[in-house]
């Protein structure tokens, strides 16, 4: 029987969760539970000069609010514990020490300066840089002195001098490496605290992570890793690397150079399911032609043989495109709780029925913040342009619009229950009368009563919303403007 599988993000808390970090956590998220696996969550807070005040909650939040819960983690427990890396200080040194005692690792006494001539020769020398292992064979009595003395040391990772190291990647398939070009890698600094590197292998192994899901920018450190696996003599992990994110062909997305942040793109108006599942198509191709998940259908349908080795581009057009369908997607209840803040902003009438507003506005908005201008016309008619009278398709120009105006007034003023329904009887039984095309009467009276181009709803909706009183008003307001020209 295959061993359960399970899986970990470990984020370092540097303070916002790109888009490129969730979507790590969205896989090993989406292949363990596809499978019935767990899901761990560790915090690697090692690199105290990143460390950012608050980040750790952001983490926590962001996973929490796009539904990956963790099964494991800091705050949940579990029995491979502590889930945040400065917590389990004491064990990284007695690992490196048996890797010392087994001859596969090394102190290293070197000091600043003298890594630094290193560094310099092999640059003047086109080399790359490397350390010369000045101290890979020091005698037993050497290394005791030097201990003794307290003088500052490392501990380095002792690589073989030849042959080859290979690794099976589930999207990159086998890479070999000579083990010339490995570096004798920094496993303890000298202040005692492990390498990212290191601590990474040993948190791992010791959290029975089965599956490791992370960037391809690690291939180049992966046959490192597996020689320290293979030196304490245990399992090596599936590794499955992606692809990095990509603004366009030639530049990654970064936060330093103003790409959107997960939160970023919330506070654009982007809901989190419909961001999760873009992200999860960064990379990632489903099997059949539907493109368009919640996280249930993610769980069912995700498989890892559909992971990319290209880099994906971040698209901000498809991005909106897959929100709009989450959008029309949810029940009016649900957007309408999505919609009103933000309606808010611009429209704060009491009168105004939020239910056909909503209803109004779910199939024509794209991102949540396209809501506040589109209702920006009800609290009060703005300043327009009676050019937007003028319209090629409607057949409708400045003097057919006034005289629209003019013959739907009264019409308008008649009706009593003044209802979407009753509205668009009166109207229609006025262009039957007439023996005119819809147009002709629905655009002047639309600009008439929302002086805009672009509304939410036609001139019957949006009457409906305004009451009889403010759509009779705006209907005059408009006939003043243009027998003003």
């Amino acid at each position: 029987m295959d061993k359960k599988i399970r899986t970990r993000f470990a984020p370092s808390p540097t303070g916002y969760m790109h888009v490129g970090n969730l979507r790590t956590a969205l896989y090993a998220y989406l292949l363990a539970k596809k499978d019935d696996g767990t899901f761990i969550l560790r915090i690697e807070d090692t690199d105290q000069e990143r460390y950012v005040e608050g980040a750790v909650d952001v983490i926590y939040n962001t996973l929490k609010q796009v539904g990956m819960f963790w099964d494991e983690g800091p705050d949940v427990g579990g029995e491979f514990g502590p889930y945040i890396q400065s917590e389990r200080m004491g064990m990284y040194m007695d690992y490196a020490k048996k890797l010392v005692e087994t001859g596969h690792a090394y102190y290293c006494f070197c000091d600043k300066d003298r890594l630094e001539e290193v560094r310099t020769i092999q640059k003047a020398s086109g080399m790359a840089p490397k350390y010369d292992g000045h101290c890979r064979n020091l005698s037993k009595e050497e290394i005791e002195e030097n201990l003794k003395n307290g003088v500052p040391f490392v501990i380095r990772q002792k690589m073989p001098e030849s042959g080859t190291t290979s690794f099976n990647d589930v999207v990159f398939g086998e890479i070999t490496v000579e083990n010339a070009l490995l570096d004798d890698q920094i496993l303890i600094k000298t202040d005692g605290m492990p390498t990212y590197n290191f601590a990474n292998v040993i948190d791992d192994h010791t959290m029975g992570i089965t599956h490791v899901i992370r960037g391809s920018e690690y291939l180049s450190s992966t046959p490192k890793y597996n020689l320290l696996y293979e030196a304490f003599g245990w399992e090596i992990p599936t590794y499955i690397h992606c692809s990095p994110v990509m603004k366009n062909a030639t530049e990654k997305l970064s936060k330093r150079n103003g790409d959107a942040s997960f939160q970023d793109l919330i506070e654009k108006g982007f809901l989190s399911d419909a961001v999760i599942n873009y992200i999860a198509l960064l990379g990632w191709s489903p099997k059949g032609e539907n493109e368009i998940f919640d996280m249930e259908g993610l769980k069912k349908e995700f498989s890892i043989d559909g992971i990319s080795k290209s880099p994906a581009i971040f698209d901000p057009v498809k991005l909106r495109a897959v929100n709009a369908e989450h959008i029309r997607r949810l029940s009016l209840e649900e957007f309408k709780e999505y919609a009103v803040p933000y309606i808010r902003k611009t429209c704060k009438r009491e009168d105004i029925d939020l239910n056909v507003l909503a209803s109004m506005l779910q199939p024509r908005t794209e991102v949540l913040t396209d809501i506040s201008e589109q209702v920006d016309f009800i609290d009060a008619l703005p300043e327009y342009d009676t050019a937007l009278y003028e319209h090629k398709k409607m057949k409708t120009n400045k003097e057919i619009a006034l005289d629209m105006l003019k013959t739907v007034l009264p019409v308008i003023e008649a009706i009593d229950d003044f209802t979407a329904e009753a509205i668009h009887d009166s109207v229609f039984n006025l262009i039957e009368k007439l023996g005119v095309k819809n147009g002709l009467v629905l655009w002047p009276l639309r600009v008439a009563v929302s002086g805009k181009q672009f509304t939410p709803g036609g001139a019957i909706e949006i009457a409906e919303i305004l009451g009889k009183e403010e759509t009779v008003s705006r209907i005059k307001r408009g006939i003043e403007l243009l027998s003003g020209e």
